[in-house]
């Protein structure tokens, strides 16, 4: 699976990421989003909600790894480690952006 893969996945999974897990934005980092992932990489994604899901964040994970067929790293911008944080956040391809944050982001991030 290729960059282009996952963002058709997660596309599709778009409205049910927004309804049930209160997605507001996702965003892949690492290997994926290098163009470098082999079979065995895990998907790392950045997560940001429109509330706070609690542990519904477990269940977004499994329901993330069963439909994407890989393991999936997910983390929230809180979350992340303050040595890693400025790197990941500069190199971060969003795919799935909610209209509030296409507010403030190139057209072409935003597009569905």
């Amino acid at each position: 699976m290729d960059n282009k893969d996952l963002k058709k996945k997660l596309r599709k999974l778009k409205p049910i990421l927004e309804k049930n897990y209160k997605v507001k934005s996702i965003g892949l980092f690492g290997s994926f989003a290098r163009n470098e992932a082999n079979e065995d990489s895990d998907i790392d994604i950045l997560v940001e909600f429109s509330e706070n899901i609690g542990w519904e964040f477990i269940d977004l994970k499994k329901f993330l790894e069963e439909n994407l067929d890989r393991e999936v790293d997910l983390v929230t911008i809180e979350a992340l480690k303050p040595e890693l944080k400025e790197d990941i956040l500069r190199d971060v391809i969003y795919l799935l952006l909610s209209s509030e944050k296409c507010t403030t982001l190139p057209i072409e991030l935003c597009t569905t």
